[in-house]
């Protein structure tokens, strides 16, 4: 499983990237907003820290202006992907930008039957959000098991990225579910390292080099 962070923060995206595991970054508008810079000048660092894909989303509702924005988003670095909602007009976008070879990620899934209309617009990834589910009293798991099923049974080709990843149970839920992607936020990705019994092991290995005899 591939694994994004859900970010727009610079420091974080660094962090991850120099540890050899982070294939890409989804962002959104709360997440840009929060770093205080310009939109495209953060897209575009982000896009030279990270080769992989990186999901910018658009901020309007209809879909002559979803599609402006998709075609003036791919223009600030070769690796973004265009974030568009799943609603009606958001629909009609994917199509019309997929079939001018624009990657798309549609976002704010919360059923396997949306996610089978993204898939037959031609979205190239599909953001289910588990968290938000869970949130609601759901198994938001379980939608992405869905849409792993509907997808191989048809032999659609868009990306199952399971998003609104809120612990490490959620990650390796997703990856035994078959999720081509996870994302997650960075306090959840160093989580993902994290293990009493390793700290344990490194302190009683440093433990027993300090008793060993020095020349």
């Amino acid at each position: 499983m591939k694994i994004f962070l859900d970010t727009a923060n610079i420091e974080h995206i660094r962090d991850a990237a120099a540890m050899g595991v982070l294939d890409g970054i989804t962002t959104n508008p709360t997440l840009i907003a929060k770093e205080k810079r310009d939109f495209k000048t953060a897209l575009r660092e982000i896009c030279e820290i990270v080769k992989g894909p990186v999901s910018a989303e658009v901020i309007s509702t209809t879909t002559n202006e979803m599609v402006a924005e998709g075609r003036d988003l791919v223009k600030v670095a070769p690796n973004i992907v265009v974030k568009i909602p799943l609603i009606p007009a958001g629909i009609k976008a994917v199509k019309i930008l997929s079939e001018e070879g624009i990657r798309v990620n549609v976002t704010l899934c919360f059923s396997a039957v949306q996610a089978l209309l993204a898939a037959k617009a031609g979205a190239s990834y599909i953001s289910p959000f588990v968290g938000r589910l869970d949130d609601r009293g759901h198994d938001g798991m379980e939608i992405v098991r869905q849409i792993r099923t509907i997808y191989d049974n048809y032999g659609f080709q868009t990306e199952v990225l399971a998003a609104s990843l809120r612990h490490p149970l959620h990650v390796l839920e997703a990856a035994l579910a078959g999720a081509d992607v996870g994302t997650l936020p960075h306090d959840v990705f160093i989580k993902l390292f994290q293990h009493p019994l390793t700290d344990l092991g490194l302190e009683a290995f440093l433990d027993d080099w300090k008793k060993m005899p020095k020349q």
